[in-house]
């Protein structure tokens, strides 16, 4: 038995990596702090330490590059010993300001997609970050007058949706 698609009225999207891309550019940041943290400790492990920085700071922090960056400044000064010097922290948070500056890029057909559907259903965009960062990326897209409402969350739970 098919389903009876005529019941459904609004579709709701997510915006990073279902829209955009977005999760290569943390992989990339992430490579590049390995590489500068390599001297004081071996890959696997900097990947281990700062992922668990990370998600110790998510109730503190949240989403999105600024949270990423300051879980990579704690990273370094621990896996250092507070040893890290001033113009590694500084290039740490030019990586993060490099990734907010760069360009959105849409995912294969997402505008033309979007485009569609808008005719038949009411789209709605829920998606969870830092939201300057999230209003930023959204500008940028273009994609903003396909929604009929956009709402950025802290955090996805049935209350926020």
């Amino acid at each position: 038995m098919k389903p009876d698609l005529s019941i459904i009225k609004v579709i709701g999207f997510d915006a990073d990596d279902t829209l955009w891309v977005n999760e290569p550019f943390f992989r990339d940041s992430e490579e590049k702090f390995c590489d500068m943290l390599e001297p004081y400790c071996p890959r696997h492990d900097i990947m281990k330490h700062l992922l668990t920085v990370e998600i110790r700071n998510l109730n503190l922090y949240g989403y999105g590059v600024k949270a990423f960056v300051l879980s990579m400044i704690e990273t370094a000064i621990d896996l250092s010993g507070g040893t890290i010097p001033n113009k590694m922290i500084k290039r740490i948070m030019e990586m993060g300001k490099e990734q907010l500056e760069m360009p959105v890029e849409l995912l294969e057909d997402v505008k033309f997609t979007l485009t569609e559907l808008k005719n038949d259903y009411r789209l709605v965009m829920v998606t969870k970050g830092d939201l300057l960062d999230q209003e930023r990326k959204l500008k940028k897209s273009s994609l903003s007058s396909l929604f009929h409402h956009i709402e950025i969350v802290s955090e996805k739970e049935k209350r926020n949706i």
